[in-house]
C-alpha cells in the first residue's frame, strides 16, 4: 500500500552491523548498565551518521557545549539536525 517505503531493512542491518560484530569484544558490555552505556553511545553515533554529521566531531561539539545549555532551545540545537559542528583544522 505504501510504496514510498522500502521493501527490505538492508540499511537497518548495515546500521547495526558494527555493533554486532564488536558487542563480544567490547569491555563496557560485562554488564547489564555496561550494555546499556553501550547501547546509548552507539544510537547516538548512528544518528548523527544518518543526519549527516561525523560522529566524533559531533559528540565533541554537543560535550562541549552541554555545560552552558539552559533551555529547551539550547538542547534543541545540539541536536545532529540541527547542528553544524565547527572542526578545527
Amino acid at each position: 500500500e505504501a510504496g514510498y517505503l522500502p521493501i527490505d531493512n538492508n540499511r537497518a542491518e548495515r546500521a547495526i552491523r558494527p555493533f554486532v560484530i564488536g558487542r563480544k569484544a567490547w569491555l563496557f558490555s560485562d554488564t547489564p548498565k555496561g550494555a546499556t552505556a553501550s547501547a546509548q553511545l552507539y544510537s547516538l553515533v548512528e544518528t548523527a551518521r544518518a543526519n549527516g554529521q561525523e560522529p566524533y566531531a559531533w559528540l565533541r561539539h554537543i560535550l562541549e557545549r552541554l555545560p552552558a545549555a539552559q533551555s529547551v532551545e539550547d538542547y534543541e540545537a545540539l541536536l545532529p539536525w540541527n547542528c553544524t559542528p565547527t572542526v578545527p583544522l
